[in-house]
This record gives structure tokens, sequence and C-alpha cells, in this order.
């Protein structure tokens, strides 16, 4: 680590006291930079990485909703704008327990690389709730994103921000949260991506991560004069991104064997198929079990 670099990281713990995730991050990004930085002093002397590092925006404000016992529940909702440099903010919004002000701040932080990557004008941002969807009904995931959005549409839009789903925040939650932005703006605009199809979304957007993850392993695989074609492969999670992986690697000859979710993991030694997949895919985005049911389904897995 350069002296620089470790300065730039005493003052980015200083300024930003209990939030690792966010340390690592930037550490991980500094650190890569090293050379770029050395060659290029005009860099440091104008402050880019320090400029990258702080928010442009955070966005934290309270989301009081009303569960189905009728009790009031108070949540905290986020959207940071990390930065806008090359276009309006682009990045996801989490519904997830582990959700504070540090993990969103990494995740924007690093969702500002990977939007330039793509080489489209998209800016840097993310956002959520410490609100868990897990084992609520319908109309209480509904309630709450009404209330989410009825803060959150002050701030967003198809020229300043526009968010996207993330964990715990899929089709269903994504249609909730527009549905109030719909009603709130009075006007049908293209302010979150992940819609469904029939109401605004792009053709194969749900695939489309999932099918990237496994384009991009079959790539770095013909580096090697390899193909995934008999390949076994592990997959983490269960949800849309995990899916679709399992869905492309079945389709190029590969064996995925794995799947997980909050409450552990499964282990499928004869690999899935398109009848298990099929499987997976109602109980995780119909019925919303958990991925332990599919042993009690194939007694081929662990």
């Amino acid at each position: 680590m350069t002296e620089y670099v470790g300065e730039l990281m005493a003052r980015v713990k200083a300024k930003n006291p209990s939030e690792p995730e966010f340390h690592q991050a930037v550490q991980e990004v500094a650190e890569s930079l090293e050379l770029v930085l050395e060659r290029h002093p005009e860099y440091v002397k104008a402050k880019i990485l320090e400029r990258m590092i702080e928010p442009e925006r955070v966005i934290m404000f309270r989301v009081p909703w009303l569960d189905d016992a009728g009790e009031v529940q108070v949540n905290r909702g986020f959207r940071i704008n990390m930065n806008s440099a090359i276009g309006p903010y682009k990045g996801g919004l989490r519904f997830h327990p582990s959700v504070n002000l540090g993990i969103l701040k990494f995740l924007a932080f690093e969702q500002v690389f990977k939007n330039a990557l793509t080489t489209l004008p998209m800016g840097g941002g993310k956002g959520g709730s410490d609100f868990n969807p897990k084992g609520k009904s319908d109309n209480e995931v509904m309630r709450f994103c009404q209330a989410f959005m009825a803060e959150l549409f002050r701030h967003i839009g198809p020229y300043t921000d526009v968010p996207a789903g993330d964990i715990g925040v899929g089709g269903r939650e994504i249609g909730y949260l527009f549905g109030m932005y719909k009603k709130l703006r009075n006007e049908f605009t293209g302010v979150l991506t992940g819609k469904g199809l029939t109401w605004g979304g792009s053709l194969i957007r749900p695939q489309a991560t999932g099918y990237g993850a496994v384009y991009f392993a079959a790539e770095m695989l013909k580096t090697r004069k390899e193909g995934l074609e008999g390949m076994t492969c592990l997959i983490s999670g269960s949800g849309n991104v995990a899916q679709y992986t399992a869905e492309k690697l079945i389709n190029m000859g590969a064996k995925p064997v794995t799947f997980s979710d909050s409450g552990g993991y499964i282990y499928d030694e004869a690999g899935f198929t398109d009848q298990k997949l099929a499987f997976v895919m109602d109980l995780k985005n119909v019925r919303r079990g958990r991925i332990s049911e599919y042993v009690e389904k194939f007694k081929s897995a662990v």
C-alpha cells in the first residue's frame, strides 16, 4: 500500500466509522489504482478518488406501515446518490434486515464502476430498507412498498435516478413501487427497471444477469481452451440470478449441483434438470418457500 492510499484509507475510516464493508470496497479499488495514480499525479492533486468516495447525496427516511394485525411497523429507508458524472444514478433497491448505511455505500460505490464499464451513460447509486419481505403477506409487502415510495418518489426520476430490483425486491415489489410512483406523479415514465413485460418492462430482463454470469465464465474458460460442457458448477443463492444461471448452464451442457438461501444450501449430486429447475422456480417465485423443500421432493439431494 502506498503512502497516499494509506493516508486516504485513514481519512475514510475516520470519516465513516462502523462501516467496514464500505472501507473494504474503497481499499480494494484504491490499491488496484496505485500504479495509475503513480503515473498520473494530477489525479491525486485533483482529488479524483476522494470525490468518487464521497456520495453526492445520501437520503435516509422513516417508513411507517401497517401489518395485517393492524400494528404500525417502522422501518428505515435509504437512497445513496453516489455519482452522476456520466448519467443519472442507477442501481438497485435491497430489502433485507442486514441493510444499513455502510453496506449501501459500499454497493453504490462499486455500482459506479460497474455501470461505467457498460459504456452506457449511467451513474451509480443504491438504496433499500431493513424491511424483511420474508414471511410477509402480499398485502403487507404492498403496503410497505407504497409507504417506501411515498418518500422516495421525491428523489427519483428518469433523468435523475432510476432504481431497480436487488435482494428482496423482485417483480412483485417493483410492481407495487411503480404503481405508487405513477399514482403520486400522475405520469407513466421509465423510472424503475425490472418491470413486467406487459407494463413497460424489457424482453429477457429477468434472465440477463444470470445468463451474463454464465457467458462471462464461458469466455474466461476459452482463454484456457476449455468449455462449460461437462463441468460441475456450484451456484450460490436461489433467486432470480441463480435460477437463470442454472438454466443457461444446463443449456450449455454443464451440471449445476447447488442452490442456497438464508436457511442453508442443497447439493444434488445428479445435477439439476429442466424439471428440477422448474420446481425451484415455483418454490421461490410463487410459493416463496425455503430451498430445503427441494430435498423433500428430490431424494438425490442433501
